[in-house]
């Protein structure tokens, strides 16, 4: 049986596994932030880079993507996507509405919940751009998955206010 994957960060520029078909959706009750702090892959223990994360919010709504997965590769896939995101994150369904208003899927994705041990909440702007500035980890620099996650939404025509004003501060073109 099939599966569905909600993407929201990184899954977005960097899937890294199998999918038949990828779309633009969004959920509601959430919405996107920074407030993660990541020890594995952005930053490390010592020095945590922020990644996205959603944050329950009654009225709120965040889009994505979803990627359908082939029934054979949904037990490699999901044992690879816990791996990949257990620095902080759990595992939850989600209902995902399809942005062209033709379907409700459930699908699955990670939230880090704000009372893990790598939460790092909100912060002032300058605080977060120095802290994403100086963080570097084992897939690479904080500011490029900030970078990164700005460029993707934008060309998936997704707005997030949020995700664009830190990126938009980080660009060396802002200084």
């Amino acid at each position: 049986m099939p599966l569905w994957i909600f993407g929201y960060g990184s899954l977005l520029f960097r899937p890294a596994f199998p999918y038949e078909e990828q779309r633009t959706a969004f959920i509601q009750g959430f919405r996107r932030r920074l407030d993660q702090g990541s020890p594995d892959h952005r930053g490390t223990e010592e020095r945590l880079g922020r990644v996205a994360t959603l944050i329950r919010e009654p009225g709120a709504h965040a889009t994505g993507a979803v990627f359908r997965v082939a029934g054979h590769n949904v037990d490699a896939v999901i044992h690879d996507l816990d791996h990949r995101e257990q620095g902080g994150y759990d595992r939850i369904s989600v209902e995902a509405s399809l942005s062209d208003g033709s379907a409700t899927v459930t699908a699955v994705t990670w939230i880090a919940s704000p009372d893990n041990p790598y939460h790092l909440g909100p912060a002032a702007l300058p605080a977060m751009l120095a802290q994403i500035r100086a963080a570097v980890g084992p897939s690479g620099p904080n500011i490029e998955y900030v970078l990164k996650l700005a460029d993707t939404l934008r060309a998936l025509g997704i707005e997030d206010p949020h995700v664009e004003e830190v990126a938009r501060a980080l660009r060396p073109d802002s200084a």
